[in-house]
């Protein structure tokens, strides 16, 4: 989602014990295990040193209980479609197609052609399936590493290729017997092992182990090409893209994955880049320590380090860092396997010939997450600074032009560029006679071209202020020159309020107040004279004490005039104003007003949000559906209380959708699932009830960021909140109802087929065939906004649950109007404006207010 950020730990170091590294070139489970697939990327994590043995590695009771369970290859019950709002699909997926949906694509707009990221799998001739088969030992044997070996000794009857975890075998070819017996023998000690291998059953094409088992093989072609796993997608740091005068390096790669369409089984295969820093966690702590001294630094390290995800080059695994153990160094020693001590420097030169130099730095701590636990891996991972490198982009990259202009150039790929490299990629496997093998062996082939879909373009919307409708020019929806000069649906007169700024911004204060009386009056908007209030210096608490000491009961809006974005002194103003004085606020920084030749753009545009944080309306399209409310849910999880979430909630209160009443839920548990929805929505209610002296009839939800393993949270935690509400309003109220998932994080492309070369498709492109899964989904994707450089997003909606008599056209079309909807931009955006809405609430409150804002700003856009 978009604008996503982790809370940080600000606390000290605590006692943590080390954790048991893998034995390093140890295979994994099924040589990789057999995760279900999914579109959301995780990241990755490993292991650092204990006593404890591998936390993934199974007891026998357990390996025993597993293979009972596979060898009677139970499929789990449970209530049927009808009776339950999910179950399991394909894929190891949900089925989240409301039962009462016999229709899920649309007919409305021009067809039109596209190309996709996708790429056909199909099988050869011989393909009849997978074969899965149980293996045990006699003598038991609790070694992975030397169940391999042994099993490899009898190649010649099962082949070359296989999956195998220890346990679980899969072949490409059935053998003989139902039950094998083989013979082998130990290399240590020459002992005989009994090998019995059990049938158990066999999967076609169309089985969901099936797909499980092909992201495994596929998986392993990307090793075979020398790719290196981070997470979920794969790089090539030989193919790495130096920026030595940042100290940064790019690594090319890819997300890959192969799932159930409706046009088939296709592998998903979009472009990916890890930007790595050359400079380590140590030169970093060490360049921290010189700049601030060493008083201050243990503090200032922690709140710079903690919360930042670093890679390990020695295993190519990601750890997020929670804190810091200061107390502890290369001498903390820890128990191996065996009983025996060893230091961290001594294991580091053992397990990965890795000469550490500096014996004082400290360790970092890494807490296993819940997936890790569940596996037996509880104790904190101890990482070593040198050894660290942190990825990604920190706040001070992002806000260097410079190096985002560079990282753009080879990053923000065009529709073209970005074709000609997956083909490339398809092309580089089939020459590569391993991987090419590995497919040919399984009777696996992949197509070598883009698939090809229909989809559909949506006619550009009319736009509506008081005075005047028109269009836009469907390529670019943008229609911010077509609005000069025209009144704006509704305005609110500025006619009380003040302007606060430093005395070197005086001058600049004075003309952006002349700016405004001059571009505000045409859009409709009388700007009385401010009061002007100039402060001796630009501290947080000269603003705050400016505004308690000059505010009125009919102060409208409080603008503040700032040297830079120091964000201590944002938050402050912010905060003040929102929660202790309940007034609208703007903080514009001085430079944005500075440049004269744009000064009359930037005060439209900021005139026009100072509208809006009034309570005024700017534009409007048009919405058939009547009496409806729209409501758009995001969460944001705080920046400065660890493990605390702010979710966003907005309702629109209007029938042209275009008034909204917003409020904000807190949770103390760092989850994506927001809780006090059931207050939000009644509230919410009773303000559209009170405006339109009667209840909707309809309800539509729109909520974002949330991932497919988290749809049963949706539909067990939040979507009862909001029906309670709903029930509880009044006696025999029942409105159609329907909840749509926004997801923007996907890997899937669309490329517009223009002639012989590929461009981006036009805003209003709908796709709900061939790459949606209408046998389990009621989905769509909609590209709504229009991008400049690179290729553009398209945006996922998957309704789970609908009552609301729209048809497939219908809601396609009303959320593609929403996206026109949004008032900080002149244009269309990526999902429904009351989304965005939604995430700028949840953004204001847990970045900088911290508290929940007075009740007395809920009718307006005070957080644009």
């Amino acid at each position: 989602m978009t604008g996503r950020a982790r809370g940080r730990s600000r606390g000290r170091a605590r006692a943590v014990q080390a954790e048991p590294a893998p034995v390093p070139g140890a295979p994994s489970s099924l040589e990789e295990a057999p995760q279900v697939p999914t579109q959301k990327v995780a990241r990755g994590r490993g292991r650092a040193p204990t006593q404890a043995p591998p936390a993934a590695t199974p007891q026998p009771s357990e390996l025993k209980r597993l293979g009972e369970q596979v060898a009677e290859m139970k499929v789990s019950g449970g209530a049927s479609a009808e009776e339950r709002p999910y179950r399991g699909g394909d894929d190891g997926g949900l089925v989240t197609r409301p039962s009462n949906i016999s229709e899920t694509t649309g007919s409305f707009g021009r067809p039109i052609s596209l190309k996709t990221n996708y790429f056909v799998l199909g099988t050869g001739s011989k393909f009849t399936g997978f074969f899965q088969y149980m293996v045990s030992y006699n003598p038991p044997i609790e070694s992975r590493n030397l169940k391999f070996m042994l099993l490899k000794d009898h190649s010649e009857l099962l082949g070359t290729v296989r999956a195998f975890d220890g346990m679980i075998l899969y072949l490409p070819k059935k053998l003989p017997d139902l039950e094998t017996k083989l013979m082998s023998t130990r290399r240590s000690d020459g002992s005989s092992v009994e090998i019995t291998i059990k049938f158990t059953n066999e999967f076609p094409f169309s089985s969901p182990r099936t797909i499980q088992l092909l992201n495994i093989i596929f998986r392993r072609i990307l090793k075979i090409m020398e790719m290196q796993q981070i997470g979920r997608s794969f790089f090539s740091p030989k193919r790495n893209i130096d920026l030595d005068q940042h100290r940064l390096q790019l690594w090319p790669g890819y997300n890959t994955s192969i799932l159930r369409f409706d046009a088939g089984v296709l592998l998903n295969i979009d472009v990916s880049h890890k930007v790595m820093r050359l400079d380590t966690v140590l030169d970093i702590l060490t360049e921290l320590y010189s700049q601030v001294g060493e008083s201050r630094f243990h503090n200032i390290a922690t709140k710079k380090l903690v919360g930042e995800t670093v890679l390990t080059r020695y295993n190519n695994k990601t750890y997020k860092i929670d804190d810091i153990a200061w107390d502890k160094n290369l001498s903390h020693s820890f128990a191996k396997r065996d009983g025996s001590k060893i230091t961290m420097r001594q294991y580091y030169k053992e397990a990965y010939d890795k000469d550490l130099t500096n014996d004082q730095q400290p360790l970092l701590v890494s807490n296993p997450k819940k997936r890790d636990i569940r596996r037996g891996q509880t104790e904190p991972i101890l990482l070593v600074p040198e050894l660290c490198y942190i990825t990604g982009l920190s706040d001070d990259i992002r806000q260097n032009f410079q190096i985002m202009k560079e990282l753009a150039v080879h990053t923000r790929m065009g529709p073209e560029p970005r074709a000609k490299q997956l083909k490339a990629f398809m092309d580089e496997l089939n020459r590569n006679a391993e991987a090419s093998k590995q497919l040919t062996d399984w009777n696996l082939g992949f197509g070598n071209d883009l698939h090809s879909i229909k989809a559909r373009n949506i006619p550009p919307e009319t736009i509506a202020q008081k005075s005047k409708q028109f269009s836009y020019k469907a390529e670019d929806a943008d229609w911010s020159r077509d609005m000069r000069g025209a009144n704006l649906i509704s305005t609110i007169n500025l006619n009380k309020w003040m302007i606060l700024f430093s005395s070197r911004d005086k001058g600049i204060a004075q003309d952006f107040y002349q700016t405004l009386q001059k571009v505000n009056p045409p859009m409709g908007i009388e700007v009385n004279k401010p009061e002007m209030i100039m402060l001796k210096d630009d501290r947080a608490d000269s603003y705050i004490t400016a505004i308690r000491e000059q505010k009125q009961p009919d102060t409208q809006l409080v603008l503040c005039i700032v040297p830079n974005n120091r964000k201590d002194r944002y938050d402050a103003i912010k905060k003040y104003c929102c929660v202790d004085y309940a007034v609208p606020s703007q903080v514009v920084v001085s430079r944005t007003l500075s440049k004269k030749q744009m000064l009359m753009s930037v005060s439209t545009k900021i005139g026009i949000q100072l509208n809006c944080k009034l309570g005024g309306e700017v534009w409007a399209v048009d919405v058939p559906v009547k009496n409806m409310m729209v409501v758009g849910i995001d969460v944001y999880h705080d920046s400065l209380t660890k493990g605390k979430s702010i979710g966003g909630f907005v309702a629109s209160t209007n029938q042209s959708l275009t008034r909204y009443y917003s409020r904000i839920t807190q949770q103390q548990t760092g989850l994506e699932f927001v809780d006090g929805l059931k207050t939000c929505m009644t509230a919410a209610l009773r303000k559209f009830n009170e405006i339109n002296k009667v209840l909707p009839d309809r309800i539509i939800v729109y909520r974002d960021g949330v991932g497919d393993g988290q749809i049963p949270m949706v539909y067990e935690h939040e979507m009862p909140q909001i029906r309670e509400a709903i029930a509880q309003i009044n006696p025999g109220y029942n409105p159609k109802f329907a909840w749509v998932i926004v997801s923007k994080r996907i890997n899937a492309k669309f490329f517009l087929e223009a002639g012989r070369n590929l461009a981006n498709p036009p805003p209003g492109t709908i796709v709900d065939i061939d790459v949606t899964r209408s046998s389990e989904k009621y989905d769509f994707f909609l590209v709504s906004q229009s991008v400049r450089q690179g290729t553009v997003s398209p945006t996922h909606y998957n309704i789970i649950y609908d009552t609301s008599g729209l048809k497939p056209d219908h809601i396609q079309r009303l959320t593609y109007k929403l996206t026109h909807l949004y008032y900080n931009w002149q244009g269309t955006i990526r999902v429904p404006a009351p989304c965005q809405y939604a995430h700028k609430l949840a953004f204001l409150v847990g970045q900088s207010v911290h508290k929940e804002p007075d009740l007395a700003l809920a009718d307006r856009l005070y957080y644009l």
